[in-house]
């Protein structure tokens, strides 16, 4: 996977600011944390093969980003869940656990 030149980042950064200053931001975003191995993991228990040639450095460099971009997000309400524990696909138990905590955060973010 190659990265963008710098002219085509910069129009697509305008292009991006262009319409996020068009839109509100959601009543609640919710972001699910994850560690490297726990999507390195999930990748895999997936089973997709254009998934699987995604590399270790992209996946962290990606999640770097992610990461950087949500500790600056102030367009509304903000829900980090961290998934390293969960497993929401398969388990119904950590499925009711997220839809709790969303449930919950959400009625304090609505007050």
């Amino acid at each position: 996977m190659g990265l963008m030149n710098h002219r085509d980042f910069t129009n697509y950064k305008s292009l991006f600011e262009l319409m996020e200053s068009l839109i509100e931001g959601p009543d609640l975003l919710i972001y699910l944390r994850s560690s490297i191995p726990n999507l390195v993991s999930k990748i895999h228990k997936r089973g997709r093969e254009y998934e699987n040639s995604i590399s270790i450095d992209y996946l962290s460099r990606l999640n770097e980003r992610y990461e950087a971009w949500i500790s600056t997000y102030d367009k509304g309400n903000l829900l980090i869940i961290d998934v390293d524990e969960l497993d929401f696909v398969e388990n119904k138990t950590d499925f009711s656990k997220v839809i709790e905590k969303i449930d919950a955060d959400f009625k304090i973010f609505m007050k």
